[in-house]
């Protein structure tokens, strides 16, 4: 293209690509090094599947001794939200992906290959546009939005497939002149790349989850920079991911069709295309039993700030996504309990090709287990975190009283084989911990004589008064339960469970029931962590009072 027409586009000096490739030295990394990117948009909420598109890539480089790169793709600027790309960090910096490259939470951007938001890249990425003018690989377009939607209402009309290529690509044809009377004419531009394809061949790509698949050969004419001289993703995904050294792109399979124009266009700029995995929506079933995609717009749960609002710690959303990834986390976690998950080996090529469920029920499973191997401080300093932005009277509740809280929260947590996994979020602390509180606890004779029915009211106010009259606070566990095997003796029940459930007609109850008694006057509940532990933090003097009101 001539040079009259490159300097009216560019009126103001650009560095040269050499320049440009200078500043932007080739990677000096260990053998097997992998360098990948997340490069999500700042247009509102942080979907799951940007989480999840920021997890994986971040894995698979720093298990392997690579570079993790965050890049902002803030190019449509139409689409850009105020404060979303802080929201972004701070969903990095709390679900601790760590970026080796990038902005940070409040600090400057680290690393030698940026700018790393793309809005401020837009000399870079003239510079190879104008380059391109130069060469060839690319033309001026002055169509406008009414002319490109005619085209397309034909197409539709003539079901013929839709885009800008061939006989459609109208400004490919125009002379020079013509180009240079447009410009001079005022006329709206923007710049396209002249793809070489041919849509009839078929081609080959390996995708590293999905195997090597057949595509139609890409014959688009794509716009590469738009009228306010920011290039197109596509455009700018090329030229970042040659400087900053990019070896392998982990996206979402949205992309899974623009395969063949990417691979083209590293191609036609003759450099090494990055090796491509694009990972399978996290899906949910319709009312109608369908599978569709997880939607921001329908689905609470494709907002990641739902699972704080929820309450599930941040390394048990991680875990769930790690176990969606691959499915050997699961069989890894079960032989590993006591491991940081970020010691998992992660496969790229274990990554499902089908979307995979939304499963509350195994997030809710994955969460106890991440929950019980916490220590009773852990846990009180996340729940009193999580109360304070969401139960604030509780959380005051929690400070005036947390050397009691840490006992009750470490009661069968330390010092134990089984450790006990009642709490699934972290408003399961305020449910699982409440009546130890005299304020919270309000249960009536009444309401435990209903709780413990076919118990009769005699065979209830025997078991208690037999165990108020054996109870001594300073008794060790082995011997408090044998004063309950006492009592269980001495009102007909039996402490021989098997002769009970062969023939449980033949007793009264089991020493079980008798438990269950003390269990649902002290706390309210038929089911509840180790008694005697809880009566130990309950103290004599709340254990006394509440089996005093039988």
């Amino acid at each position: 293209m001539r040079k009259e027409i490159i300097d009216l586009v560019f009126p103001n000096p650009l560095p040269s690509t050499e320049e440009i490739e200078a500043k932007y030295p080739p990677r000096q990394l260990p053998d097997g090094a992998i360098v990948t990117r997340t490069a999500p948009s700042p247009t509102g909420l942080l979907h799951l599947g940007t989480l999840m598109a920021a997890l994986l890539p971040e894995r698979v480089a720093h298990q392997s001794g690579g570079v993790f790169i965050l890049r902002v793709e803030d190019t449509d600027q139409k689409r850009q939200v105020e404060g979303a790309k802080d929201l972004l960090l701070h969903a990095m910096k709390d679900y601790d992906i760590p970026n080796d490259e990038g902005p940070v939470l409040n600090e400057a951007e680290k690393g030698i290959y940026g700018p790393y938001v793309q809005s401020a890249r837009r000399e870079i990425y003239q510079a190879y546009v104008k380059k391109w003018l130069e060469e060839d690989k690319a033309y001026l377009c002055f169509c406008s939005e009414e002319d490109n939607e005619k085209t397309h209402e034909m197409q539709t009309k003539a079901n013929i497939r839709p885009g800008y290529y061939g006989p459609f690509a109208k400004c490919r044809k125009l002379t020079e002149d013509e180009v240079l009377a447009n410009l001079k004419a005022g006329k709206h531009f923007i710049v396209r790349f002249k793809s070489p394809g041919h849509y009839s061949k078929k081609i080959l790509i390996e995708d590293l989850i999905r195997g090597k698949r057949e595509f139609p050969e890409s014959d688009l004419d794509i716009p590469i920079m738009k009228g306010d001289g920011l290039p197109t993703y596509h455009f700018a995904h090329l030229i970042d991911d040659h400087l900053m050294g990019t070896t392998h792109v982990i996206r979402g399979e949205e992309w899974l069709s623009s395969l063949p124009l990417h691979t083209q266009l590293f191609a036609v700029a003759g450099w090494k295309a990055p090796k491509y995995a694009h990972i399978s929506h996290v899906q949910k079933l319709d009312e109608n039993g369908n599978r569709r995609k997880l939607s921001k717009r329908l689905d609470p749960e494709a907002n990641v700030t739902y699972f704080d609002e929820k309450g599930y710690p941040k390394d048990a959303l991680i875990e769930y996504l790690l176990n969606l990834g691959n499915s050997s986390f699961e069989d890894w976690r079960r032989q590993n309990p006591d491991k940081s998950y970020k010691e998992f080996p992660f496969n790229i090529k274990k990554i499902g090709s089908s979307g995979a469920l939304f499963d509350f029920v195994k997030l809710d499973s994955i969460s106890r287990d991440v929950i019980g191997r916490m220590s009773a401080e852990q846990v009180y300093n996340y729940a009193l975190d999580w109360c304070e932005k969401y139960d604030v009277p509780f959380a005051t509740v929690m400070k005036e009283n947390a050397d009691y809280m840490k006992k009750i929260l470490d009661i069968e947590r330390s010092g134990v084989k089984k450790v006990r996994k009642d709490i699934t979020i972290w408003s399961d602390v305020k449910k699982e911990s409440s009546f130890f509180f005299d304020n919270h606890f309000t249960l009536t004779t009444g309401e435990a004589y209903s709780i413990l029915k076919p118990l009769s009211v005699n065979e209830i106010q025997l078991i208690v008064k037999g165990f108020n009259e054996l109870y001594n606070p300073s008794d060790d566990k082995n011997t408090w339960f044998e004063k309950i095997k006492q009592v269980a003796t001495n009102i007909g029940f039996t402490c021989d469970m098997k002769a009970y459930k062969a023939n449980p007609e033949a007793f009264k109850g089991n020493v079980s029931d008798v438990a269950t008694v003390l269990r649902v006057f002290l706390t309210g509940k038929t089911q509840t962590p180790d008694l005697y532990a809880i009566m130990q933090v309950l103290g004599s003097e709340r254990v006394t009072k509440r089996l005093s009101i039988v």
